[in-house]
């Protein structure tokens, strides 16, 4: 496998995890409430607490962008 490849691959990869994102994101301020009472049918969450998880959760999969497609992608760039 080529570099180029590899480039291309971590692009696609990188710009299919940042939509998935965005639509998480979208959902979750734009129809709050009916997630809240979606996932509160499973678990009791207080609203404060349902937040944080969504929140924290964001921020690990952003993380986990960053880590897995950004810094791969970024090397690739400067060594090719």
């Amino acid at each position: 496998m080529n570099p180029d490849t590899i480039k291309e691959l971590l692009l696609y990869s990188l710009t299919f995890n940042y939509v998935i994102l965005i639509i998480w994101f979208s959902v979750f301020s734009l129809a709050h409430d009916w997630m809240y009472r979606l996932h509160n049918r499973w678990f009791s969450l207080s609203t404060e607490t349902f937040n944080a998880l969504h929140y924290a959760s964001m921020a690990l999969y952003k993380i986990g962008i960053i880590l897995l497609n950004i810094a791969p992608l970024v090397a690739l760039w400067l060594v090719f």
